[in-house]
């Protein structure tokens, strides 16, 4: 069986060959994303493996299909990429990594916070340069602030975790019920409370109709004046432009993105040497108190070793017409 992984890095090619080492795998790697354009490398191949940022519209679809395409492998948790309609209309099934590492994007998502609050950037850079004073760097301490967490899947409560071990006190928002936060002295609430009493919010929901832009310039205003804000779910729960406005207001004191709404034509390649096109990524680029890193969070070997074995794990599974992790249209 062929399968073909479109917008391959080296580090996936070196975690898929691990995870198929001794087993009958015939993998091809491609550097391209998946596309209009590129539908054709797949002629033949059984199973196309996506990522994120790949094209998996009905045009795509119908192409793949029609090549002999019957499997879209989705090497990622999220799947709002997906025509699931079309890929119903079209006979193709869709699994995906469900869960992977929640350690790896939790953690980063802390990262963002310690380096935005600490100012570490700064430091490292003035410190590279010969200068040892302090000024501009002062943070604050983490011990008792209040942090608000909306959405308490596996990734958000393992934040939730990390914040209580600072000494925080923790705000959970989600539209079911979560158990174990006594344990974490946590406490869940409606998205109002959390957003007006969290000094640090962290976004860890899925991309759904009604968390389209949830952070707008409205929940902007709703929040403490300065407070900080961290993406590391997906880049349209919020409103970029508006982030802009609250920036340069000083409403919103600090921001940590690792997703972008429009980070399609811009994350994962370098493009250190062209002029970059997006005028409203360069302007958030701009602040001294923000920090943008392209959909990294994820990228530790333990999870790329797990979202490796899971693929293969699925695509196994179908193949033997018994299939795990499925997407459906309802899902």
């Amino acid at each position: 069986m062929r399968i073909i992984l479109f917008n391959s890095k080296t580090y996936d090619r070196d975690s898929f060959l691990a995870a198929a080492a001794g087993g009958d795998w015939h993998l091809e790697f491609q550097e391209a994303h998946l596309g209009p354009q590129t539908t054709a490398l797949a002629a033949g191949c059984a199973v196309v493996c996506a990522f994120i940022n790949d094209d998996l519209s009905a045009p795509v679809l119908e192409r793949l299909a029609a090549g002999g395409t019957r499997l879209i492998a989705l090497r990622s948790a999220g799947y709002n990429h997906v025509d699931l309609k079309a890929a119903q209309r079209l006979g193709l099934a869709v699994v995906r990594v469900p869960a992977y590492s929640p350690h790896a994007v939790a953690e980063h998502a802390a990262a963002l916070i310690l380096a935005l609050n600490r100012r570490l950037p700064r430091a490292f850079n003035r410190t590279r340069e010969g200068d040892f004073s302090l000024h501009g760097l002062t943070g604050f301490d983490l011990h008792g602030k209040t942090v608000g967490v909306i959405g308490a899947g596996k990734i958000g409560l393992c934040f939730a975790r990390i914040m209580a071990g600072f000494g925080c006190q923790v705000l959970v928002q989600d539209p079911y019920p979560v158990s174990g936060l006594g344990e974490l002295g946590a406490r869940q609430v409606e998205l109002d409370e959390l957003i007006g009493s969290s000094d640090i919010i962290s976004l860890h929901c899925p991309l759904t109709d009604s968390s389209h832009h949830l952070i707008n310039a409205q929940r902007l205003a709703q929040m403490k004046r300065g407070a900080m804000l961290i993406n590391t779910g997906r880049g349209a729960v919020v409103d970029t432009p508006a982030l802009v406005e609250a920036l340069k207001s000083g409403q919103l004191g600090y921001l940590g993105l690792d997703v972008y709404e429009e980070e399609a034509e811009l994350f994962f390649e370098d493009r250190s040497d062209q002029p970059l096109q997006d005028d409203v990524l360069a302007r958030l680029l701009s602040f001294p108190n923000v920090i943008v890193t392209a959909h990294q969070a994820f990228l530790t070997h333990e999870a790329l070793a797990a979202i490796a074995q899971t693929t293969l794990d699925n695509i196994a599974a179908w193949a033997a017409g018994h299939p795990v992790n499925q997407v459906t249209q309802s899902a």
